[in-house]
């Protein structure tokens, strides 16, 4: 039997409209998407309008590294919760439990991996970005102490994701909120009073992060017993561990290689000048917010996919996976008419900045991508879609794809047509990817023999209407 009530703030995937019981999910998803680009997008704005471009051009140089963390955190968070999503589809609570248990000790053994990795590469690998000498070390600042509580970011993003996987995404909007408040008053408090230039902005988004983290953990603790696991749910289980570890390596490479390739092209970035790194940092937060509607219905797509396949429900999933497009088109149309008419004041915002490249390179490249958030949001859904229904490989293929062209681009296109190149080198690759994406989704065998359960839901439906 199915869990259909397991909290009140819960949302039932499983049974009904699928659209509504979708867009009712994303939007705490979405919420929560804007209070976590807060942390940084305030980081920005406050450095930006008061340590001035040079500062902002420091924390530019290293948003790629930033992301590519941030990526890597959240696709092992929602990787691991794959299982725990499909167990309570399936109505499996004991498997449940196990795989939490194991999906906390996994996630604490990648953290401690990563802090010490960075602690030894991350010196070398802004010099190697080629970042300029003169903010080199305003750089390595801010990223070093990021990089060093890397696990309260991780924290987060696993509770939030184990949330999620039973349907409440929720209450992780309600601690992102507080905490995200928290980080606008430490960011005022330790840049502008204390004096603490751009390792402040740092240190205010690691503890804001710790409040979120504690206060998620703190709710499951007292609120979602079907979470907490006992000391016998700790036990290895070889085959447990491997499915997890699948899944959240195969997520969490997934994101770092979109990262990955977001570094590559950071680095023909930064070789074009402090002024071209400064208006990109600043078009790349606008960039980040308006695919926050995109992201939200993604993260929605991976929880709806694996509860139901664990439910075997293989029509509702390529119903859902239709619905999920549509409203891609959706926004897409909104965020190109909004970008036409209001990037350049939205940079000026965002950047603080009245130097007409800065302004102007960096509404060029909201312009040109927002028509193609379509395509980029059909990639989302369909690598998500893809994950929870077991297939690891094709997501990771797309990936790969899209290391190597921003590889082409950083080093044959940027140097001979500079920001150009940048413009336009993710929609060209977008289209790719999506091409190979869709054609994988809909050639599985498992989304395959449930054609005519979707035919049945859709006759279903009309019937209704």
């Amino acid at each position: 039997m199915h869990s259909r009530t397991t909290s009140r703030v819960s949302v039932d995937l499983l049974h009904g409209p699928i659209f509504r019981s979708m867009v009712m999910f994303a939007i705490p998803i979405f919420v929560s998407s804007i209070f976590q680009q807060l942390y940084n997008t305030m980081d920005t704005v406050i450095v930006g309008h008061t340590l001035g471009e040079r500062s902002l051009a420091a924390m530019g140089a290293c948003t790629s590294i930033y992301d590519l963390l941030v990526g890597f955190a959240l696709g092992i968070g929602n990787g691991l919760s794959i299982v725990t999503a499909r167990s309570f589809g399936s109505g499996d609570h004991r498997l449940l439990k196990r795989s939490v248990a194991s999906s906390l000790v996994i996630g604490a053994s990648i953290t401690l991996f990563i802090v010490l990795l960075t602690r030894v590469i991350l010196w070398r690998l802004l010099v190697m970005l080629n970042t300029p000498p003169e903010i080199l070390e305003e750089a390595y600042s801010y990223i070093s102490t990021i990089t060093l509580f890397v696990g309260v970011m991780f924290a987060y993003n696993l509770c939030a994701g184990l949330l999620r996987a039973i349907g409440n995404s929720l209450m992780p909007l309600v601690f992102l909120i507080i905490s995200s408040c928290l980080n606008i008053v430490l960011d005022l408090l330790f840049i502008r009073k204390f004096g603490m230039g751009v390792r402040g902005a740092a240190i205010a988004t690691v503890i804001a992060q710790g409040v979120s983290a504690l206060l998620c953990l703190f709710y499951i603790i007292r609120k979602v017993k079907l979470l907490i696991p006992s000391a016998e749910d700790f036990r290895p289980k070889k085959s447990l561990y491997q499915e997890l570890l699948g899944q959240g390596i195969a997520m969490g490479l997934m994101s770092c290689l979109v990262s990955a390739g977001s570094v590559v092209l950071q680095s023909g970035i930064n070789s074009l000048g402090y002024l071209t790194i400064a208006g990109h940092a600043a078009a790349r937060k606008l960039f980040q917010f308006s695919m926050m509607p995109i992201v939200a219905m993604a993260q929605t797509v991976n929880t709806f996919v694996a509860q139901n396949r664990g439910a075997d429900q293989g029509g509702r999933i390529r119903k859902g996976i239709r619905c999920a497009y549509r409203y891609n088109a959706c926004v897409a149309l909104l965020m190109t008419v909004l970008a036409v008419f209001a990037a350049p004041s939205l940079m000026h915002l965002v950047s603080g900045s009245d130097d007409p490249l800065v302004i102007a390179n960096g509404a060029a490249y909201i312009r040109v991508a927002a028509p193609f958030y379509v395509i980029l949001g059909m990639i989302n859904d369909t690598r998500f879609a893809l994950q929870a229904i077991g297939q690891k490989l094709r997501p990771l293929i797309s990936s790969v794809t899209e290391l190597i062209g921003k590889m082409v681009f950083a080093a044959l296109l940027i140097p001979r047509f500079g920001y150009t190149a940048v413009i336009f080198c993710e929609p060209v690759i977008w289209c790719f990817m999506a091409a190979e994406l869709v054609y994988s989704f809909y050639t599985n065998p498992y989304i395959k023999e449930c054609r005519g359960e979707d035919w049945k839901l859709s006759k279903h439906f009309w019937k209704k209407k």
